[in-house]
């Protein structure tokens, strides 16, 4: 059985509203016994507003009527459309075509000349690939280093101005205050530059360590 939602808003509510018995009760919500017996006693879940599974979805009138004339009968729960939507949904990773791959690590190369500041563990998941191969990029390790130009990702197609200038304010607002942190005062110098401020530039200097 998947998890319900809410299961001691929801054995509160079948503790008050029906007359199953406690094992009957914890077996529907994933709880002890012991611990449905203390919501009846009052010594568990004082404070939390009962739930109604049928009203939400969870539960059928049936079931519940076949719970009450047989205590030996265990509810069979119904799939809830609110439960589905109140899943959490994990992010698929990144997809790059086929035919952009072989410019990540030119994308990679401007991250690294380009903005420091940016962990590799977020290079890694913006634009799809490996620290292994960022470490090979930095470390001019890569197999086709000879080859390897800094390109803007943004011109290369894998990931949009927005959130690149989005990703390079977090990064940069994370440093000013790690550097807070330590003590270290801002450079005299130009700040941090975002994306679009680097294209303006024109700033296609060759990739140096």
């Amino acid at each position: 059985m998947t998890d319900i939602l809410m299961p001691k808003a929801t054995a509160v509510w079948l503790v008050d509203n029906s007359s199953m018995t406690f094992d009957q009760i914890a077996d529907f919500c994933g709880l002890h016994p012991l611990e449905v017996k203390g919501i009846a006693d009052g010594e568990v879940a004082r404070d939390i507003r009962g739930a109604d599974p049928i009203s939400n979805g969870q539960l059928t009138r049936e079931e519940l009527d076949a719970a009450q004339a047989n205590p030996a009968y265990r509810m069979k729960q119904q799939k809830s459309r609110h439960a589905e939507l109140l899943k959490p949904t994990k992010k698929a990773p990144r997809y790059t075509p086929v035919s952009r791959r072989q410019d990540r690590p030119d994308a990679i190369a401007w991250f690294v000349r380009n903005h420091p500041e940016i962990t590799d563990a977020q290079i890694a998941k913006v634009l799809g690939t490996t620290k292994a191969t960022i470490d090979q990029v930095r470390n001019r390790t890569h197999w086709n280093s000879t080859n390897i130009k800094p390109v803007d990702p943004v011109s290369l197609g894998l990931i949009g101005q927005l959130e690149l200038d989005a990703i390079v304010k977090k990064a940069a607002e994370k440093k000013t205050k790690d550097d807070a942190k330590r003590g270290v005062a801002e450079p005299a110098g130009e700040s941090l530059r975002t994306a679009a401020q680097l294209a303006e530039a024109g700033d296609d200097s060759e990739f140096e360590d």
